[in-house]
């Protein structure tokens, strides 16, 4: 097993360009947001006949008057055809039925889609051409069957989206359940789902009933809503029915990329923010699922695990020219909201700096996004958007929306840190909401939190024994006895994985120690060696497996003992 110590990251550092040997990927190109002009509602039944079609049809009618857009709309099949879609940036299906289309009518709406065209489905277009695969794959999955029409709630999930952002974390209102054939999650970005504890005859279990996905050149955009009458008059409804139209045809940005295997870090609720810590001035006002910046500048931090290769996701909204920030890559910040910006990187939220390196979509100081790719795929002040970080070792690449538009390799020491969110000072306004991760592997977790502790001394007389350093409560700490060498041992209770030891020293510091794994607690090997240590945090980055873990302090820097605040082992079980 080797361990190798992670310098201390210095204050300041000069940018460096992205090794293209190490680069991951070059920027996606994007698609630029079109005007969107003109729209096609096509809402032909060869089966059953929904008799809110012409409510529907009139309510598109309404959004487009009055966002600039016109709309058209038939029964007749015979407008799919090459020359009369291709005036149109989205087709809408609303609740058509059955087999609608003939095959050269098919082979026109394929020509469409792979040219960048939109689709809308509402309610009944999943239950539409089911002898026809790639529509299938087009609207995301088949109609299976329906209760009665009932009251139900739904978890909106993508709180980003167009379509979406403007609702509450739960919805209840009334409409005909559709229950799918198959669950499209793996396939699509699920906007929302069901609960379907919140009413009777749901088969799904985990039951999306909204969703977006990029689709063989095109966009699509399906909701399983808009059964009822009423939906059209319902404003709620039709906002999100109006982002459906705007998403599909590209008009307003969205990531409509699959999304499985996050965790969530905040999830609007008072419990998940309560995990979260606030250092510098300023706090966040918590409403409907979202954080309020007040004050700064300040940052508030998630202090349960720093996170090393990770994809890191954040919605945020700045209604002006305001300022924030996504944090990734430092330590804990001891209650210094500027020691991430000197020891970690701040992934900016401003679009209108006048330096490129501090705008939406840099590595603040550090890395201008692609402007033209972020021109594309930023939304405007006042609406939401999207932040993918990615970090993998040093490597940080950048999602606005979906869309790429950065890709830097640190010199800072980065791979494993923590993340936080900016609040950058009064009257600079900034919200967050529904902040998730995913690490690749298996999730690091402080292996030595509550373990059982074993020290050469004890400060004489006090009650600063070694289980302090392993309680996770700051405010306790293990102090030795004044004399060279001592030691603290902690027992993970197994062999375990180990990927890095943090040490948060008090001021009665170790100026020269080493750090060492066991797993037997009797032959020991040397992780680390440290001959000029001065205090405070130290993140040392470790490979291999061990049991045990030691830290063995052989020379002081004051008159005291050795004083450990908190010594935290990261890894996983094997």
């Amino acid at each position: 097993m080797s361990l190798v110590a992670v310098p201390r990251a210095p204050s300041a550092e000069a940018a460096a360009a992205p090794d293209p040997a190490t680069a991951r990927a070059a920027l996606a190109p994007a698609a630029a947001a079109a005007p969107l002009t003109k729209v096609l509602v096509f809402s032909k039944t060869a089966g059953f006949r929904h008799s809110s079609i012409p409510l529907g049809v009139a309510a598109v009618q309404r959004l487009g008057a009055a966002n600039g857009f016109t709309v058209t709309a038939t029964e007749d099949a015979g407008a799919f055809t090459a020359a009369n879609l291709a005036q149109y940036q989205a087709v809408v299906w609303l609740s058509t039925t059955g087999d609608v289309l003939n095959s050269t009518q098919q082979a026109a709406f394929e020509s469409y889609v792979a040219g960048g065209g939109g689709y809308v489905g509402v309610h009944a277009a999943s239950d539409t051409e089911y002898d026809w695969p790639w529509y299938g794959g087009l609207v995301g999955a088949y109609f299976a069957s329906h209760p009665a029409t009932q009251q139900a709630t739904i978890k909106v999930e993508d709180r980003a989206s167009p379509s979406t952002s403007h609702l509450p974390q739960r919805w209840t209102r009334t409409d005909e359940w559709y229950n799918y054939r198959a669950n499209p999650r793996a396939a699509v970005k699920v906007l929302a789902s069901l609960d379907e504890t919140s009413y009777s005859g749901g088969t799904m279990g985990d039951h999306p009933i909204a969703w977006c996905q990029d689709y063989r050149g095109g966009r699509s955009w399906y909701t399983g809503l808009g059964h009822t009458d009423e939906s059209y008059a319902d404003p709620a409804f039709t906002t999100m029915l109006l982002g459906g139209i705007q998403t599909a045809a590209r008009a307003k940005a969205a990531d409509c990329r699959p999304e499985t295997g996050y965790t969530p870090l905040f999830d609007g609720s008072r419990a998940s923010l309560d995990k979260w810590r606030q250092a510098g001035a300023g706090s966040f006002s918590l409403a409907d699922g979202t954080l309020s910046s007040v004050g700064g500048m300040g940052l508030l931090w998630y202090p349960v695990t720093p996170f090393a290769n990770y994809s890191l996701k954040a919605d945020w909204m700045m209604p002006g020219d305001d300022n924030g920030g996504v944090f990734i890559g430092f330590p804990d910040p001891q209650g210094d909201p500027w020691k991430p910006v000197d020891l970690g990187h701040e992934i900016q939220i401003d679009a209108t700096d006048g330096d490129p390196t501090r705008t939406t979509g840099s590595v603040y100081s550090f890395k201008a996004p692609d402007t033209a790719a972020r021109a594309a795929a930023l939304n405007p002040p006042g609406s939401w958007n999207s932040y993918e970080i990615a970090v993998h070792g040093r490597q940080v690449e950048i999602h606005l929306n979906g869309v790429k538009i950065n890709d830097y390799t640190s010199t800072r020491d980065i791979a494993l840190g923590h993340i936080g969110l900016q609040n950058d000072g009064a009257g600079l306004d900034i919200s967050y909401r529904n902040v998730r991760i995913k690490q690749d592997g298996a999730v690091a977790t402080d292996l030595a939190r509550g373990r059982p502790v074993t020290v050469t001394s004890v400060e004489p007389g006090s009650a600063h024994v070694g289980a302090n350093a392993v309680d996770g409560n700051p405010a306790t700490r293990w102090g030795s006895a004044y004399a060279d060498p001592q030691s603290i041992t902690v027992d993970l209770g197994g062999v375990r994985t180990l990927q890095s030891v943090r040490l948060n020293w008090e001021t009665a510091h170790a100026t020269a120690y080493t750090v060492q794994t066991s797993t037997d607690n009797s032959t020991w090997r040397t992780a680390a060696t440290v001959t000029a240590g001065d205090g405070g945090l130290d993140e040392l980055a470790v490979s291999g497996t061990g049991r045990y873990v030691r830290v063995l302090g052989t020379a002081r820097a004051t008159q005291w003992g050795y004083s450990l605040w908190d010594l935290a082992v990261f890894g996983t079980g094997q």
